[in-house]
């Protein structure tokens, strides 16, 4: 689907995985169609998670400012630096909740960030459970 046609009435969270620079992750991550999509759901008080650098697209829409998050925290803090020049509070952890906003700080949290995500959306009893299935502990 393209960014253009995303209604965000259908959807009840916003996921960005991060990307790759050399492959033209910022390109799409900072567009003008991302941002906007970004900035409906946060309007709409929805969930927002991001996985590593795609904390950086949220920077980039303004919802991040004078909030606390994280990114990719690994090649001396680099990315950490440029969320903060957006004005984001970095937390060096490897998850941070801010209101309706999860970030995380690199690709190993994924699978931690879609449980935190799905204990929001779902509860936190029906989250252990899919954990669980799934064969996490």
């Amino acid at each position: 689907m393209l960014l253009k046609n995303v209604c965000v009435d259908e959807y009840d969270a916003l996921a960005i995985p991060g990307g790759f620079e050399e492959f033209g992750f910022y390109e799409e991550a900072f567009s003008k169609e991302l941002s906007d999509v970004i900035n409906t759901f946060n309007h709409q008080h929805k969930m927002i998670a991001t996985v590593c650098v795609a904390a950086l697209a949220l920077a980039h829409s303004g919802i991040l400012t004078g909030k606390k998050a994280t990114t990719y925290h690994l090649n001396n803090g680099f990315r950490q630096k440029q969320l903060a020049e957006y004005g984001v509070e970095i937390v060096n952890e490897p998850i941070v909740k801010t209101d309706n906003i999860i970030t995380s700080y690199c690709p190993q949290t994924a699978p931690e960030v879609a449980f935190v995500l799905l204990e929001k959306l779902i509860g936190t009893e029906k989250m252990f459970k899919v954990k669980s299935a799934m064969g996490f502990k």
